[in-house]
């Protein structure tokens, strides 16, 4: 990024704060970094604050207060990267619809370098269809999503609308000027979330997994230029558009089951990080059970060993990952499962450890390789840890 000329615009609204820090990381990182604010965004981040950190005048305005003029013409065609962050529902729909009543709109219309842009607003708003219609909109003219987040909104709802943190944002600009896409080509096969085995129509058993390690695997793969094939158990939630991950949806361990093993032959790299449930009910109940004497017994079965079969049909050039969720012996059990199961290497994490397992956004894991070789990461975000995995992954693969 060093050199490199970035237009970051700024639109109004509360996540408008978080760019004094994706700012900072920019211009660490050696890029030069040029703010345009709309009318309404100086009231929730101070164009001083920007200035000083990005080392150059804050604009926002088509003229000064001496009368000079700030080329909007100039500003896109100098440009290697547009970001807008946040993008407003307001911004969203003047952008996808050509109207043009601000300095950074016309900046944007004039671009003819690469746009990125990271929508930020409550969650009704983020979810009306005019909304997604205009997201949907500036992607098919070529530019770039950066999708919001699910988390705490301003207002105290809870649910995607979140801008996405600076890391995040600064991790896309990153792989937009590595040109070289180390996995792309790949075809990566990815597991995530829980699986339900029905024992009524009501009930069922399953466990606490929300599939976020999973989707930021498959984030973080795509983001290499990978094909990923995605499949998610129930009551994982749903990513935004992402043309190089194809999402598909199942219930039960057999379901999974089959989807996998039905795509592990064109796959090579394979990461199973679903939480797949060991034993299903005999027989699942027709009708909802009903409460009688103080006992129920519920004969179970054993449910395909996904990861083990799997590793049964890979083959030399296939690289087979998968998780071990532990809470006693974990690196004896752990490796033990990477023997028997054929894996090129293993992911061991313990619900012993504060900030691991299953719900949170991070995790504290400890990455066991068939050569013998460990390699324990600190308590990090689950985003970061499907990072480092992509990075060892290509380093197997040389």
């Amino acid at each position: 990024m060093k050199g490199k000329r970035i237009l970051l615009g700024i639109s109004g609204g509360i996540a408008a704060y978080k760019c004094c820090a994706l700012v900072r990381l920019m211009v660490k990182a050696g890029a030069h970094v040029q703010v345009v604010l709309t009318p309404d965004a100086a009231e929730f981040v101070s164009p001083l604050t920007l200035s000083v950190l990005s080392k150059n005048r804050v604009l926002s305005a088509f003229s000064t207060q001496d009368g000079q003029w700030n080329n909007h013409v100039d500003l896109a065609l100098q440009s290697d990267l547009l970001i807008i962050a946040p993008a407003t529902a307001n911004t969203l729909g003047k952008m996808a619809n050509g109207l043009c009543d601000n300095l950074l709109l016309a900046t944007y219309l004039s671009a003819k370098c690469s746009v990125m842009f990271a929508p930020a607003m409550d969650l009704d708003m983020h979810e009306h269809p005019s909304v997604k219609q205009n997201i949907k909109q500036l992607i098919s003219y070529g530019n770039h999503l950066i999708p919001a987040e699910s988390g705490e909104l301003a207002s105290g709802l809870v649910g995607a609308g979140r801008m996405a943190e600076p890391e995040t944002i600064m991790q896309h600009i990153v792989n937009y000027f590595d040109g070289d896409k180390k996995l792309k080509g790949k075809q990566v096969l990815v597991t995530a979330g829980p699986t339900y085995e029905a024992i009524d129509p009501v009930r069922f058993i399953g466990n606490h997994s929300t599939g976020k390690m999973g989707l930021a695997i498959a984030t973080a793969f795509a983001a290499q230029g990978a094909e990923v094939i995605l499949i998610c158990g129930p009551g994982v939630q749903q990513l935004s558009n992402n043309s190089n991950i194809n999402r598909i949806d199942v219930i039960a361990a057999s379901e999974m089951h089959q989807v996998c093993v039905h795509h592990f032959k064109k796959a090579d790299i394979t990461i199973m990080a679903a939480a797949v449930a060991d034993y299903k009910p005999a027989q699942a109940a027709t009708q909802k059970i009903k409460k009688k004497g103080e006992n129920l017994i519920i004969d179970l079965l054993k449910n395909p060993d996904i990861l083990q079969d799997l590793g049964t049909k890979k083959t030399a050039k296939q690289l087979l990952i998968g998780f071990a969720l532990e809470t006693q012996n974990e690196l004896e059990h752990a490796k033990d499962k990477l023997k028997r199961k054929n894996l090129d290497a293993i992911i061991l994490n313990s619900l012993n450890d504060k900030g691991a397992g299953f719900g949170g956004d991070t995790n504290k894991v400890t990455f066991i390789f068939k050569s013998k070789k460990n390699k324990a990461l600190p308590l990090m975000s689950k985003q970061m840890v499907a990072e480092t995995l992509v990075v060892e992954v290509v380093k197997l693969m040389e």
